[in-house]
């Protein structure tokens, strides 16, 4: 099946830039476009894409609203799922950028992003991944590490893990994929799935980005931490 993916742009050349990007994937659908945070808040509710891609800045709603309105508890998804959300910003990190993930975003991606990035940033957030550029990741935990999430697991909570889902939630945090984490672990990439999933349920996070920052402001994994 197809990823069903929202694009959300207050610049037509934008939309149809990356529109004919995607169209050209034989595994992606663009079901519909819209010009601020508003209408992706209203098209996303009657289309139930798998993927939108937000602008981060837009007039009216903004990204970081129509995000918040997209991921909350309630709002129609998928068959599969709740709409994962992929902030597009023309710069690397800013307050826009953090307050889009703290909302509900699986991650972001820079306007400039090489076309095969795009669409695997697409095909990660649709599968449940998170999806942070690269080239700005680091800085990206490092400036979360300074704005301290306010529902952040407790150790008791985080004592409630097994061994097991102590590691994936390690390996996820470094960013690896559920495929990655499969080899590393020497298990099926289900079973990854399964002990993640409770990961989350346990934790009460709600998703891959959350865990990832979770992770690094519970001190779980400090930054410079190397993979054994």
């Amino acid at each position: 099946m197809s990823i069903r993916v929202l694009l959300a742009d207050d610049q037509p050349m934008i939309r149809t830039g990356i529109a004919m990007l995607l169209d050209a994937e034989p595994d992606v659908e663009i079901v519909g476009e819209a010009a601020d945070g508003g209408e992706a808040v209203e098209r996303a509710g009657e289309l139930r894409p798998d993927v939108v891609l937000m602008d981060v800045r837009m007039p009216g709603v903004d990204g970081v609203e129509a995000t918040r309105r997209i991921t909350a508890d309630g709002f129609a998804g998928t068959a599969d799922g709740p709409i994962t959300v992929l902030i597009l910003t023309t710069y690397h990190v800013d307050d826009a950028v953090y307050s889009a993930l703290r909302a509900g975003a699986s991650g972001f991606l820079l306007k400039d992003a090489a076309p095969t990035e795009l669409v695997a940033a697409v095909r990660a957030v649709a599968a449940g991944e998170a999806w942070l550029d690269p080239a700005v990741a680091r800085g990206l935990i490092t400036e979360f590490a300074a704005r301290p999430e306010r529902n952040l697991p407790t150790p008791t909570e985080l004592r409630q893990l097994t061994p097991r889902e102590t590691e994936v939630l390690v390996l996820v945090a470094h960013g690896l994929s559920n495929a990655e984490i499969a080899a590393h672990l020497v298990v099926g990439e289900a079973t990854v799935k399964t002990h993640f999933g409770r990961v989350l349920m346990k934790l009460g996070l709600r998703d891959r980005a959350h865990a990832v920052v979770a992770a690094y402001q519970s001190g779980l994994v400090k930054a410079g931490d190397s993979l054994a």
